[in-house]
Protein backbone atom coordinates (compact mmCIF):
# COMPACT_ATOMS: atom_id res chain seq x y z
CA UNK A 1 0.00 0.00 0.00
CA UNK A 2 0.98 3.62 -1.10
CA UNK A 3 2.45 5.02 2.65
CA UNK A 4 1.30 8.82 1.27
CA UNK A 5 -2.36 10.20 0.41
CA UNK A 6 -2.60 13.11 -1.79
CA UNK A 7 -5.62 16.59 -1.22
CA UNK A 8 -6.24 18.85 -3.84
CA UNK A 9 -7.27 21.62 -3.15
CA UNK A 10 -8.00 24.33 -5.51
CA UNK A 11 -4.60 24.12 -7.95
CA UNK A 12 -2.61 22.56 -5.32
CA UNK A 13 -1.90 19.15 -4.43
CA UNK A 14 -0.58 18.28 -0.76
CA UNK A 15 1.13 15.19 -0.05
CA UNK A 16 -0.23 13.49 3.24
CA UNK A 17 1.47 10.45 5.19
CA UNK A 18 -0.62 7.35 6.12
CA UNK A 19 -0.43 5.88 9.65
CA UNK A 20 -1.42 2.52 10.49
CA UNK A 21 -2.15 0.87 13.19
CA UNK A 22 -1.68 -2.45 15.29
CA UNK A 23 -4.29 -3.85 13.79
CA UNK A 24 -4.20 -2.35 10.58
CA UNK A 25 -6.57 0.13 10.77
CA UNK A 26 -5.48 3.46 8.55
CA UNK A 27 -5.36 7.38 9.20
CA UNK A 28 -4.14 10.03 7.02
CA UNK A 29 -1.65 13.03 9.31
CA UNK A 30 -2.76 16.39 8.48
CA UNK A 31 -0.47 17.30 11.67
CA UNK A 32 1.49 19.33 8.62
CA UNK A 33 -1.79 20.36 6.57
CA UNK A 34 -2.28 23.34 8.03
CA UNK A 35 1.53 24.93 7.95
CA UNK A 36 1.58 23.57 4.35
CA UNK A 37 -1.65 24.57 2.89
CA UNK A 38 -3.12 27.14 5.80
CA UNK A 39 -6.16 25.20 5.65
CA UNK A 40 -8.08 23.02 8.56
CA UNK A 41 -10.29 20.22 8.66
CA UNK A 42 -13.81 20.14 10.21
CA UNK A 43 -14.96 17.34 12.19
CA UNK A 44 -17.85 17.98 14.54
CA UNK A 45 -17.86 16.00 17.61
CA UNK A 46 -14.22 14.85 16.42
CA UNK A 47 -15.99 11.28 15.42
CA UNK A 48 -13.74 10.67 12.40
CA UNK A 49 -10.46 11.94 14.13
CA UNK A 50 -7.74 10.62 15.78
CA UNK A 51 -6.37 12.77 18.14
CA UNK A 52 -3.68 10.40 19.50
CA UNK A 53 -1.90 7.07 19.37
CA UNK A 54 -2.84 4.94 22.03
CA UNK A 55 -1.20 1.27 23.33
CA UNK A 56 -4.19 0.63 25.77
CA UNK A 57 -7.73 -0.10 24.34
CA UNK A 58 -8.21 -1.46 20.81
CA UNK A 59 -11.87 -1.59 19.52
CA UNK A 60 -13.63 -2.19 16.29
CA UNK A 61 -16.98 -2.12 16.61
CA UNK A 62 -18.22 -3.25 13.40
CA UNK A 63 -17.16 -6.72 14.81
CA UNK A 64 -17.89 -5.86 18.59
CA UNK A 65 -14.45 -6.41 19.50
CA UNK A 66 -13.11 -5.11 23.02
CA UNK A 67 -9.64 -5.55 23.63
CA UNK A 68 -7.37 -3.89 26.73
CA UNK A 69 -3.84 -4.20 25.95
CA UNK A 70 -4.48 -6.88 23.42
CA UNK A 71 -6.62 -9.04 25.68
CA UNK A 72 -10.23 -9.97 24.23
CA UNK A 73 -12.57 -8.24 26.53
CA UNK A 74 -14.34 -12.12 26.86
CA UNK A 75 -10.78 -13.84 28.20
CA UNK A 76 -10.87 -11.22 31.08
CA UNK A 77 -13.73 -11.50 32.13
CA UNK A 78 -13.54 -15.07 32.69
CA UNK A 79 -10.08 -15.17 33.88
CA UNK A 80 -9.08 -12.38 35.50
CA UNK A 81 -10.73 -9.64 37.77
CA UNK A 82 -10.97 -5.92 38.33
CA UNK A 83 -7.88 -4.95 40.25
CA UNK A 84 -5.66 -7.38 38.08
CA UNK A 85 -7.26 -5.77 34.83
CA UNK A 86 -6.96 -2.41 36.32
CA UNK A 87 -3.12 -3.31 36.85
CA UNK A 88 -2.85 -4.48 33.19
CA UNK A 89 -4.22 -1.36 31.87
CA UNK A 90 -2.16 0.85 33.99
CA UNK A 91 1.11 -0.34 33.39
CA UNK A 92 0.81 -2.19 30.04
CA UNK A 93 1.27 -6.14 31.16
CA UNK A 94 -0.26 -8.58 33.29
CA UNK A 95 0.73 -8.66 37.09
CA UNK A 96 2.59 -11.51 38.48
CA UNK A 97 1.36 -13.00 41.67
CA UNK A 98 3.92 -10.21 43.77
CA UNK A 99 3.21 -7.64 41.98
CA UNK A 100 -0.56 -8.07 42.02
CA UNK A 101 -0.58 -8.80 45.94
CA UNK A 102 1.78 -5.29 46.38
CA UNK A 103 -0.33 -3.79 44.04
CA UNK A 104 -3.69 -4.73 45.99
CA UNK A 105 -2.18 -3.98 49.83
CA UNK A 106 -1.26 -0.07 48.41
CA UNK A 107 -4.49 0.54 47.24
CA UNK A 108 -6.14 -1.69 50.52
CA UNK A 109 -3.69 1.26 52.65
CA UNK A 110 -5.60 4.57 51.34
CA UNK A 111 -8.98 2.91 52.14
CA UNK A 112 -9.32 5.76 54.93
CA UNK A 113 -9.83 9.16 53.54
CA UNK A 114 -7.89 12.34 55.45
CA UNK A 115 -9.94 14.12 57.63
CA UNK A 116 -10.05 17.09 55.47
CA UNK A 117 -11.50 15.42 52.62
CA UNK A 118 -14.17 13.79 54.43
CA UNK A 119 -14.98 17.44 56.13
CA UNK A 120 -15.16 18.38 51.96
CA UNK A 121 -17.83 15.89 51.48
CA UNK A 122 -19.76 16.77 54.39
CA UNK A 123 -19.74 20.24 53.92
CA UNK A 124 -21.06 20.03 50.53
CA UNK A 125 -25.16 21.04 50.14
CA UNK A 126 -27.25 17.75 50.87
CA UNK A 127 -28.31 18.30 47.22
CA UNK A 128 -25.28 18.39 45.23
CA UNK A 129 -25.07 15.30 43.27
CA UNK A 130 -23.04 12.85 43.84
CA UNK A 131 -20.56 13.30 41.06
CA UNK A 132 -20.35 16.70 41.78
CA UNK A 133 -19.01 15.53 45.20
CA UNK A 134 -16.79 13.34 43.86
CA UNK A 135 -15.12 15.99 41.53
CA UNK A 136 -14.87 18.14 44.44
CA UNK A 137 -13.24 15.26 46.61
CA UNK A 138 -10.82 13.95 43.90
CA UNK A 139 -9.32 18.16 43.85
CA UNK A 140 -9.41 17.86 47.89
CA UNK A 141 -7.47 14.58 48.02
CA UNK A 142 -4.79 15.90 45.72
CA UNK A 143 -4.37 18.90 47.87
CA UNK A 144 -4.34 16.58 50.96
CA UNK A 145 -1.22 15.10 49.20
CA UNK A 146 0.68 17.82 48.07
CA UNK A 147 4.30 15.35 47.38
CA UNK A 148 1.91 13.61 44.37
CA UNK A 149 0.01 16.64 43.34
CA UNK A 150 2.36 18.85 42.02
CA UNK A 151 2.03 19.62 38.17
CA UNK A 152 6.00 19.09 37.57
CA UNK A 153 5.32 15.76 35.16
CA UNK A 154 8.51 14.33 36.35
CA UNK A 155 8.16 14.39 39.86
CA UNK A 156 4.28 13.06 39.32
CA UNK A 157 5.46 10.23 37.33
CA UNK A 158 8.10 9.32 40.17
CA UNK A 159 4.89 9.07 42.36
CA UNK A 160 2.63 7.78 40.08
CA UNK A 161 2.44 4.52 41.50
CA UNK A 162 1.40 5.39 44.80
CA UNK A 163 -1.27 7.93 43.46
CA UNK A 164 -2.91 5.84 41.67
CA UNK A 165 -3.49 3.12 44.26
CA UNK A 166 -4.68 6.53 46.51
CA UNK A 167 -7.42 7.29 43.60
CA UNK A 168 -8.21 3.60 42.73
CA UNK A 169 -9.00 3.31 46.49
CA UNK A 170 -10.29 6.65 47.48
CA UNK A 171 -12.98 7.12 45.12
CA UNK A 172 -15.08 4.04 46.92
CA UNK A 173 -14.81 5.60 50.18
CA UNK A 174 -15.57 8.77 48.51
CA UNK A 175 -18.94 7.64 48.05
CA UNK A 176 -19.52 5.65 50.56
CA UNK A 177 -19.20 8.57 53.30
CA UNK A 178 -21.50 10.31 51.32
CA UNK A 179 -24.31 8.30 51.10
CA UNK A 180 -23.29 7.27 54.93
CA UNK A 181 -23.33 10.67 55.84
CA UNK A 182 -26.65 11.98 54.12
CA UNK A 183 -28.48 8.54 55.92
CA UNK A 184 -27.07 9.91 58.97
CA UNK A 185 -25.06 6.47 59.39
CA UNK A 186 -21.34 5.61 60.52
CA UNK A 187 -18.99 4.79 57.57
CA UNK A 188 -17.75 1.23 58.70
CA UNK A 189 -14.12 0.39 58.26
CA UNK A 190 -12.05 -1.06 55.42
CA UNK A 191 -11.64 -4.62 55.94
CA UNK A 192 -7.84 -5.30 53.98
CA UNK A 193 -8.68 -8.95 54.27
CA UNK A 194 -11.84 -8.45 51.86
CA UNK A 195 -11.70 -8.00 47.92
CA UNK A 196 -12.19 -4.62 46.68
CA UNK A 197 -15.34 -4.95 45.66
CA UNK A 198 -16.58 -6.64 49.31
CA UNK A 199 -15.30 -3.96 51.20
CA UNK A 200 -16.84 -1.14 48.76
CA UNK A 201 -20.18 -3.27 49.24
CA UNK A 202 -19.94 -3.45 53.22
CA UNK A 203 -18.48 0.25 53.47
CA UNK A 204 -22.12 1.17 51.54
CA UNK A 205 -24.81 -0.88 53.15
CA UNK A 206 -23.22 -3.06 56.24
CA UNK A 207 -24.39 -2.41 59.68
CA UNK A 208 -22.80 -3.97 62.71
CA UNK A 209 -26.29 -5.92 63.52
CA UNK A 210 -25.93 -7.41 59.84
CA UNK A 211 -24.25 -10.78 60.20
CA UNK A 212 -25.63 -11.81 56.06
CA UNK A 213 -22.35 -12.63 53.83
CA UNK A 214 -22.10 -11.06 50.40
CA UNK A 215 -23.40 -13.86 48.48
CA UNK A 216 -20.06 -14.29 45.92
CA UNK A 217 -22.11 -13.98 42.68
CA UNK A 218 -23.24 -10.71 43.86
CA UNK A 219 -19.87 -9.34 44.40
CA UNK A 220 -18.77 -10.92 41.40
CA UNK A 221 -20.99 -8.91 39.50
CA UNK A 222 -19.89 -5.71 40.53
CA UNK A 223 -16.48 -6.62 40.00
CA UNK A 224 -17.28 -7.36 36.30
CA UNK A 225 -19.51 -4.54 35.97
CA UNK A 226 -16.29 -2.15 37.27
CA UNK A 227 -13.92 -4.27 34.53
CA UNK A 228 -15.82 -4.44 31.32
CA UNK A 229 -15.79 -0.02 32.14
CA UNK A 230 -12.65 0.34 32.63
CA UNK A 231 -11.67 1.48 29.33
CA UNK A 232 -13.13 2.32 26.38
CA UNK A 233 -10.93 4.40 24.24
CA UNK A 234 -11.28 8.09 23.30
CA UNK A 235 -14.86 8.59 24.87
CA UNK A 236 -15.65 11.77 25.89
CA UNK A 237 -14.32 11.84 29.40
CA UNK A 238 -10.99 9.87 28.85
CA UNK A 239 -10.27 12.83 25.61
CA UNK A 240 -10.91 14.90 28.68
CA UNK A 241 -8.81 13.33 30.88
CA UNK A 242 -5.53 13.48 28.06
CA UNK A 243 -6.36 16.82 27.45
CA UNK A 244 -6.11 17.73 31.01
CA UNK A 245 -3.29 15.97 31.06
CA UNK A 246 -1.76 17.43 27.88
CA UNK A 247 -1.32 20.82 29.95
CA UNK A 248 1.08 19.00 32.24
CA UNK A 249 -1.81 18.57 35.19
CA UNK A 250 -1.33 16.20 37.68
CA UNK A 251 -3.70 12.72 38.23
CA UNK A 252 -5.88 14.37 40.72
CA UNK A 253 -7.22 17.12 38.69
CA UNK A 254 -6.81 15.31 35.31
CA UNK A 255 -9.41 12.79 36.46
CA UNK A 256 -11.70 15.31 37.92
CA UNK A 257 -11.87 17.12 34.96
CA UNK A 258 -12.94 13.05 33.73
CA UNK A 259 -15.24 13.06 36.17
CA UNK A 260 -17.42 15.57 35.44
CA UNK A 261 -17.12 15.12 31.57
CA UNK A 262 -18.76 11.43 32.53
CA UNK A 263 -21.18 13.26 34.52
CA UNK A 264 -23.42 14.33 31.63
CA UNK A 265 -26.36 12.34 30.83
CA UNK A 266 -25.27 11.70 27.18
CA UNK A 267 -22.23 9.85 28.82
CA UNK A 268 -21.83 8.43 31.68
CA UNK A 269 -25.86 8.66 32.91
CA UNK A 270 -27.12 5.63 30.18
CA UNK A 271 -28.06 2.66 32.70
CA UNK A 272 -29.82 5.62 35.17
CA UNK A 273 -31.72 6.05 31.93
CA UNK A 274 -32.69 2.56 31.75
CA UNK A 275 -33.59 2.74 35.37
CA UNK A 276 -36.15 6.03 34.66
CA UNK A 277 -37.09 4.46 31.37
CA UNK A 278 -38.51 1.30 33.23
CA UNK A 279 -40.33 2.58 36.14
CA UNK A 280 -41.96 5.02 33.84
CA UNK A 281 -43.44 2.06 31.49
CA UNK A 282 -44.77 0.74 35.13
CA UNK A 283 -46.22 3.55 36.44
CA UNK A 284 -48.29 3.39 33.28
CA UNK A 285 -49.84 0.24 34.04
CA UNK A 286 -47.35 -1.02 31.16
CA UNK A 287 -45.77 -4.65 30.92
CA UNK A 288 -43.75 -3.12 28.34
CA UNK A 289 -45.83 -4.24 25.12
CA UNK A 290 -47.42 -0.75 24.49
CA UNK A 291 -43.70 0.47 24.97
CA UNK A 292 -41.99 -1.57 22.25
CA UNK A 293 -44.58 -0.92 19.96
CA UNK A 294 -44.26 2.77 20.75
CA UNK A 295 -40.73 2.61 19.98
CA UNK A 296 -40.59 0.64 16.91
CA UNK A 297 -42.99 3.81 15.85
CA UNK A 298 -40.16 6.61 16.67
CA UNK A 299 -42.44 8.10 19.30
CA UNK A 300 -40.48 6.59 22.45
CA UNK A 301 -36.64 5.91 22.66
CA UNK A 302 -35.69 2.01 24.14
CA UNK A 303 -33.03 3.02 26.82
CA UNK A 304 -29.96 1.04 26.95
CA UNK A 305 -30.02 -1.12 23.68
CA UNK A 306 -27.88 -0.14 20.62
CA UNK A 307 -24.68 1.60 20.67
CA UNK A 308 -22.54 4.82 19.29
CA UNK A 309 -19.44 2.19 18.47
CA UNK A 310 -20.74 -0.84 18.33
CA UNK A 311 -22.59 -1.73 15.39
CA UNK A 312 -23.12 -5.32 16.83
CA UNK A 313 -23.81 -6.64 19.62
CA UNK A 314 -21.88 -5.03 22.60
CA UNK A 315 -19.37 -7.65 23.55
CA UNK A 316 -19.81 -6.33 27.45
CA UNK A 317 -23.20 -7.05 27.17
CA UNK A 318 -23.15 -10.37 26.31
CA UNK A 319 -20.78 -10.95 29.39
CA UNK A 320 -22.70 -8.92 32.22
CA UNK A 321 -26.19 -10.53 30.87
CA UNK A 322 -25.15 -13.95 32.34
CA UNK A 323 -23.09 -12.37 35.76
CA UNK A 324 -26.62 -9.92 35.95
CA UNK A 325 -29.04 -13.51 36.00
CA UNK A 326 -26.64 -14.84 38.29
CA UNK A 327 -26.79 -11.91 40.89
CA UNK A 328 -30.18 -11.59 40.61
CA UNK A 329 -31.03 -15.48 41.41
CA UNK A 330 -28.56 -15.38 44.38
CA UNK A 331 -30.66 -11.72 45.75
CA UNK A 332 -34.06 -13.81 45.66
CA UNK A 333 -35.00 -10.43 43.62
CA UNK A 334 -38.39 -10.75 41.48
CA UNK A 335 -40.34 -7.17 41.38
CA UNK A 336 -42.73 -5.75 38.15
CA UNK A 337 -39.65 -3.57 37.19
CA UNK A 338 -37.08 -6.36 36.49
CA UNK A 339 -40.15 -8.10 34.97
CA UNK A 340 -40.39 -5.44 32.39
CA UNK A 341 -36.77 -5.80 31.65
CA UNK A 342 -36.57 -9.34 30.74
CA UNK A 343 -39.74 -8.32 28.49
CA UNK A 344 -38.02 -5.57 26.93
CA UNK A 345 -35.13 -8.21 26.55
CA UNK A 346 -36.96 -11.00 24.79
CA UNK A 347 -38.39 -8.77 22.66
CA UNK A 348 -35.50 -7.17 21.44
CA UNK A 349 -34.11 -9.72 20.54
CA UNK A 350 -36.01 -11.83 18.55
CA UNK A 351 -38.10 -9.23 17.21
CA UNK A 352 -36.76 -7.81 13.23
CA UNK A 353 -37.34 -4.53 13.72
CA UNK A 354 -34.50 -4.25 16.32
CA UNK A 355 -32.90 -7.07 15.19
CA UNK A 356 -32.27 -5.97 11.24
CA UNK A 357 -31.37 -2.39 13.09
CA UNK A 358 -28.58 -4.13 15.60
CA UNK A 359 -30.10 -2.80 18.67
CA UNK A 360 -29.61 -5.21 21.03
CA UNK A 361 -29.10 -4.58 24.71
CA UNK A 362 -26.06 -2.92 25.78
CA UNK A 363 -23.71 -3.01 29.03
CA UNK A 364 -25.91 -0.44 30.32
CA UNK A 365 -28.81 -2.02 30.02
CA UNK A 366 -27.78 -4.94 32.67
CA UNK A 367 -25.01 -2.70 34.46
CA UNK A 368 -28.70 -0.80 35.08
CA UNK A 369 -30.79 -3.39 36.57
CA UNK A 370 -27.71 -4.81 38.45
CA UNK A 371 -27.13 -1.80 40.41
CA UNK A 372 -30.60 -1.19 41.25
CA UNK A 373 -31.00 -4.88 42.46
CA UNK A 374 -27.83 -4.27 44.75
CA UNK A 375 -29.61 -1.09 46.39
CA UNK A 376 -27.29 1.30 44.95
CA UNK A 377 -29.30 4.96 44.75
CA UNK A 378 -30.06 5.83 40.72
CA UNK A 379 -28.06 9.27 41.02
CA UNK A 380 -24.61 7.12 42.36
CA UNK A 381 -24.73 5.11 39.23
CA UNK A 382 -23.03 6.87 37.25
CA UNK A 383 -19.99 7.36 40.37
CA UNK A 384 -19.85 3.42 40.07
CA UNK A 385 -19.05 4.14 35.81
CA UNK A 386 -16.63 6.39 37.44
CA UNK A 387 -14.73 3.91 40.10
CA UNK A 388 -14.78 1.45 37.06
CA UNK A 389 -13.34 3.77 34.33
CA UNK A 390 -10.22 4.86 36.83
CA UNK A 391 -7.92 2.97 36.10
CA UNK A 392 -8.45 3.48 31.96
CA UNK A 393 -8.26 6.91 32.81
CA UNK A 394 -5.02 6.96 35.42
CA UNK A 395 -3.57 5.03 31.97
CA UNK A 396 -4.10 7.37 29.39
CA UNK A 397 -2.71 9.67 31.67
CA UNK A 398 0.43 8.06 32.15
CA UNK A 399 0.70 7.79 28.57
CA UNK A 400 0.36 11.29 27.96
CA UNK A 401 2.87 12.09 30.73
CA UNK A 402 5.26 9.68 29.33
CA UNK A 403 4.81 10.43 25.45
CA UNK A 404 3.51 13.10 25.31
CA UNK A 405 4.55 16.61 23.43
CA UNK A 406 2.29 18.83 22.85
CA UNK A 407 -0.51 20.53 24.56
CA UNK A 408 -3.97 19.99 22.72
CA UNK A 409 -5.35 22.65 20.88
CA UNK A 410 -8.30 22.23 18.45
CA UNK A 411 -9.09 24.61 16.49
CA UNK A 412 -12.25 26.25 15.18
CA UNK A 413 -14.08 27.68 12.44
CA UNK A 414 -14.93 31.18 13.02
CA UNK A 415 -18.64 31.69 11.88
CA UNK A 416 -19.22 35.35 13.94
CA UNK A 417 -19.26 38.80 13.04
CA UNK A 418 -16.44 40.44 10.90
CA UNK A 419 -14.33 42.96 11.68
CA UNK A 420 -16.67 45.57 13.05
CA UNK A 421 -16.27 49.53 13.40
CA UNK A 422 -16.09 50.94 16.98
CA UNK A 423 -18.28 53.49 16.00
CA UNK A 424 -21.34 50.98 15.99
CA UNK A 425 -21.46 51.40 19.92
CA UNK A 426 -20.80 55.18 20.34
CA UNK A 427 -24.11 55.23 17.51
CA UNK A 428 -26.18 53.07 19.91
Amino acid sequence: MDNNATLTIGDNDFTLNMLEGAESELAIDISQLRKQSKVITFDDGYGNTGSCESKVTFIDGDKGILRYRGFDIADLANRSNFLETSYLLIYGELPTSIELSSFTERISSYADLPDDVISVIKALPAKTHPMGVLASAMQALGGTYPQFCTNNRKTDLETFDESAALIMSAMRTIASTRHRFLQNEVLPKSNPANSYCENFLNMMFRNDSDSTEIPPSVESALDLIFLLHADHEQNCSTSTCRMIASGGANPFASLAGGVSALWGPLHGGANMAVIKMLNEIHEAGDDGSRFIESAKQGKTRLMGFGHRVYRNYDPRAKILKSACDDALEALGLSSPILSIARRLEEEALKDSYFVERKLYPNVDFYSGIILQALGFPTDMFTVLFAIGRAPGWLAHWKEIAENGKKIHRPRQIYQGHTLRAYQELENR
